[in-house]
């Protein structure tokens, strides 16, 4: 069966297969459904009863917890905006201290961790090629 996606599902299941990868052993990646997709009544009641357990509107769609670090990732389409709960959302979160990410891309991802001091596994693409450079200099 072929999996149904949108711009942001792609990028969302290809930036988690990497996290997944880049980050150390023990990482929670989380994704929290916060949003009921049913339209017309049956969905407004099913979302109203979410609400009432705690979901927020405008919650970033991925979150990260390593090394006692925890990172919010609101991912979007290149065109992509956010919403107004998501403004609001984002602006709690950094009033609180915590690190919030606009991610439009697996670079953007990577580097939201690389800004907000989160060990990885992966190498910046500038050191890579720093470290080529010097080996091919030593070789000659």
């Amino acid at each position: 069966m072929k999996r149904r996606g949108t711009p942001e599902a792609n990028l969302q299941r290809m930036v988690v297969q990497a996290l997944r990868f880049a980050l150390p052993k023990g990482t929670i990646i989380h994704h929290c459904a916060n949003e009921v997709t049913e339209a017309g009544p049956r969905g407004a009641k099913r979302q109203a009863i979410l609400v009432g357990m705690g979901v927020h509107p405008g919650f970033a769609d991925l979150m990260v917890f390593c090394d006692g670090r925890v990172l919010f990732l609101e991912l979007k389409s290149l065109k992509g905006q956010l919403c107004t709960a998501q403004e609001a959302f984002r602006d709690a979160v950094l009033a609180q201290g915590h690190a919030w990410a606009l991610v439009r891309s697996l670079d953007d991802a990577l580097g939201a961790l690389a800004d907000h001091g989160f060990t990885t596994r992966v190498v910046p693409s500038d050191a890579v090629t720093a470290s080529v450079t010097t080996a091919r200099r030593a070789a000659r």
